[in-house]
C-alpha cells in the first residue's frame, strides 16, 4: 500500500511536527525533520500493510531524525522553549503550565508521553515505534506521570 505523498502531508504534518518538536525543542529543526520524513517516505521503496503501518513508520522515522539532529555537530540556531512559547496560544493557563512541565521531561519520557496521549498509541504501539519492550514502555510512562506530578505539585505548593 502507497498513499500520495500530499495526502500524508495533509493527514500527518502536525503530529510529526509535535513528535519533532517535543525531541529537538527547536521549530526550525522540527520542520526539517518532518520534510526530511516526508522525503524519506517518497524516495523508499517500501510496502505498508495498512494506513496504520504508515503512520508507525512517519512517526518511528520522524523520531530518528530528530535525534540524529539532537546529535549533529551543526545544531546550532537553537531557540529556546521560553521564546517558543511565546508563539504558542492555550486555551488556559493550566495548559499551558502543564506544556511547558511535559517540555521539561527528560527525552525519553517525554516522548512516551506525548505518543500516549497526545497521538493516542496504546503502548503496544508505543513499543512497537520506539523499538523497546511493552513493559519498558509502561515504565517511561509511569516515571514520566510521576515526574509530572511532581513538578506540578510543587508548582502548586508555591502558588499557595
Amino acid at each position: 500500500m502507497r498513499e500520495q505523498i500530499q495526502e500524508l502531508i495533509r493527514q500527518y504534518q502536525n503530529n510529526l511536527y509535535a513528535v519533532a518538536f517535543s525531541i529537538c525543542k527547536n521549530s526550525e529543526d522540527a520542520e526539517d525533520v518532518v520534510q526530511e520524513t516526508f522525503i524519506q517516505y517518497y524516495t523508499t521503496k517500501n510496502e505498508f500493510e495498512n494506513e496504520q503501518h504508515i503512520r508507525a513508520w512517519l512517526i518511528r522515522v520522524a523520531i530518528n531524525k530528530a535525534k540524529n539532529v539532537n546529535h549533529s555537530f551543526w545544531r546550532k540556531h537553537k531557540v529556546p522553549l521560553e521564546e517558543y512559547m511565546e508563539t504558542l496560544t492555550f486555551e488556559t493557563p493550566e495548559s499551558r503550565n502543564l506544556f511547558e512541565t511535559v517540555m521539561k521531561l527528560p527525552e525519553k519520557y517525554r516522548t512516551a508521553i506525548h505518543l500516549f496521549y497526545y497521538e493516542d498509541y496504546a503502548v503496544k504501539e508505543i513499543a512497537g515505534i520506539l523499538k523497546i519492550s511493552e513493559s519498558n514502555v509502561k515504565a517511561r510512562l509511569s516515571r514520566g506521570r510521576k515526574l509530572l506530578g511532581q513538578s506540578l505539585k510543587e508548582e502548586w505548593d508555591d502558588d499557595e
